[in-house]
C-alpha cells in the first residue's frame, strides 16, 4: 500500500507540474518538449529529488506515447497516399542514410571506437525521432502542410530501415554468425511486408468492424488494435512506431474521423509522459566530458537534416518555405537512438563513454530542434526568403505552398 501511494504522489506532482508547463510554454508560443525534457532531468537518475517509485509508470506511459503519437498520424492518410509517398520519397530515404549516417560512422572511427561503434553510432546520427516530429507538427499546426507527407514519408522509411538495422547491429554485437543475422533479418523482413499488406488491403475491413456511432466501444477498439499490433511487431523485431503507423493508415471513413477526437487526450497526456521519461533516465553528471564531441556531431547532422529535408520536399515540387519547414522539422532524434546505444552498452562489446555521448547529443537536438522548427514561421525568416526569390529565377513547381 506504502509503494501505491508513493506512486500516486509522484505521477499526480509531476503531471500537475506537466501541466503548469505547458501552459507556461503556450503563453510565450515555445513547444512544451523541453520543459518536459527538464522536468525529467530534475527529477531523475542525479537530479535535484529522484523520483524512484513512479519510473516504471513512466517507463510504460512512455511506449504507449510513442505509439499514440504513431497511431494519430497514420489517421491522418489513406493507404494510397502512403504507397505513394513512399515510392516518391525513396531516392529521399537513400540520401538520408548517406548523409546521416555517415557522420557518425566517421565520428566513432575518428574518436578511435572501432568499426563496431561505428555502426552503431551510425544509426543513433541517421535516425530521426518520429515521436517528437509528430508532437512538433501537432503543436505548430503543420499537420495538413503539404510538406508534411514528404516529412512522414522520410520517418516511415527511416522506421522501416529500423526492422533491418536492428536485428543485424544485435546479431553484430552479440557476435553472432551470418545464419543468426540472417534468419533475424528475414523474420523481421516478412513481418514488415504482412503488416503493410494487411492494412493496405484489408483496411476497409477493419473499419467496417468498428462503429464511429459508440463512442466508448470505438476508442477501446482502436487503442486495443492499435497497442496490440505495436507489441507484436516489437516482438518480431519491428518497429512499435511502423506497426501503430500502419494501423492509422488502415482505418478510415468516419472512423478514423471519430477515432482522431476520441485519441487526441490521450496523446498529449501521454505524449508529454514519453518526453518526461527520456529525461528521467538521463543522468546529468554524465554529460559533462561528451558535451563538446555531442554538440559538434549535433551541429553537423542537424545540418544535414536540414538538407535531406530540403531536398526531399524539392523533389516533389514543394515551394520554397515548405522545404525549410520539412528540414528543420526532421532535426530531432530520440527514442531510437537511445534504444540503440542501450544496445550497444548492455552488449559490453563498445567504448561505454557512446552511451552519454548518445544521450547528450538526443538531447541537444530534442530541445533545440523543436526551437529551430518555428524559424521559417517567423516574419525575418520570410522576409529572407522573399528577398532569395527576388536575387534567383524562380523554379518550376509541381505543387504550391
Amino acid at each position: 500500500m506504502h509503494e501505491t501511494t508513493t506512486l500516486l504522489v509522484e505521477v499526480g506532482a509531476l503531471l500537475f507540474l506537466l501541466g503548469l508547463l505547458g501552459r507556461l510554454s503556450r503563453r510565450f508560443g515555445v513547444s512544451p518538449i523541453p520543459l518536459y525534457l527538464l522536468a525529467g532531468l530534475a527529477f531523475g537518475h542525479g537530479g535535484v529529488l529522484e523520483l524512484n517509485a513512479s519510473e516504471e509508470f513512466f517507463a510504460v506511459g512512455a511506449e504507449i506515447g510513442v505509439i499514440l503519437l504513431l497511431v494519430m498520424l497514420g489517421l491522418e492518410y489513406s493507404a494510397n497516399e502512403l504507397v505513394g509517398n513512399l515510392r516518391s520519397a525513396a531516392p529521399a530515404g537513400l540520401i538520408d542514410a548517406l548523409l546521416n549516417a555517415l557522420p557518425g560512422f566517421a565520428f566513432a572511427l575518428l574518436l578511435g571506437w572501432g568499426w563496431v561503434a561505428a555502426v552503431v553510432l551510425a544509426g543513433i546520427t541517421w535516425i530521426s525521432s518520429s515521436g517528437v516530429i509528430a508532437k512538433v507538427l501537432n503543436d505548430l499546426g503543420r499537420v495538413g502542410n503539404r510538406e508534411t507527407p514528404v516529412v512522414l514519408s522520410v520517418l516511415v522509411i527511416e522506421d522501416l530501415a529500423m526492422a533491418l538495422y536492428l536485428p543485424l547491429v544485435t546479431a553484430m554485437l552479440a557476435g553472432a554468425g551470418l545464419v543468426k543475422g540472417g534468419i533475424s533479418l528475414g523474420v523481421a523482413v516478412s513481418a514488415v511486408a504482412v503488416v503493410l499488406v494487411v492494412a493496405i488491403r484489408y483496411g476497409k475491413v477493419i473499419s467496417t468492424a468498428m462503429s464511429a456511432k459508440d463512442p466508448e466501444a470505438l476508442l477501446l477498439g482502436v487503442l486495443g488494435l492499435t497497442l496490440l499490433v505495436a507489441g507484436i511487431a516489437a516482438k518480431l523485431q519491428v518497429s512499435a512506431a511502423v506497426g501503430a503507423f500502419l494501423v492509422g493508415i488502415a482505418l478510415s471513413g468516419p472512423v478514423a474521423h471519430h477515432a482522431t477526437e476520441l485519441l487526441s487526450p490521450l496523446r498529449d497526456l501521454f505524449a508529454a509522459v514519453f518526453f518526461v521519461f527520456f529525461g528521467l533516465v538521463t543522468d546529468p553528471r554524465d554529460m559533462p566530458p561528451v558535451l563538446l564531441p555531442a554538440l559538434a556531431l549535433a551541429v553537423v547532422t542537424m545540418g544535414t537534416k536540414l538538407l535531406t529535408g530540403y531536398l526531399a520536399a524539392r523533389r516533389v515540387g514543394i515551394a520554397e518555405p515548405g522545404r525549410w519547414r520539412a528540414g528543420f522539422a526532421l532535426m530531432p532524434r530520440g527514442e531510437f537512438s537511445i534504444v540503440i546505444a542501450g544496445l550497444a552498452v548492455a552488449a559490453g562489446t563498445v567504448d561505454p563513454r557512446l552511451a552519454a555521448l548518445a544521450t547528450a547529443y538526443v538531447l541537444i537536438t530534442v530541445v533545440t530542434g523543436p526551437m529551430l522548427a518555428r524559424l521559417p514561421d517567423m516574419g525575418w525568416f520570410k522576409a529572407w526568403l522573399r528577398r532569395r526569390a527576388v536575387v534567383r529565377p524562380p523554379e518550376p513547381v509541381a505543387a504550391t505552398d
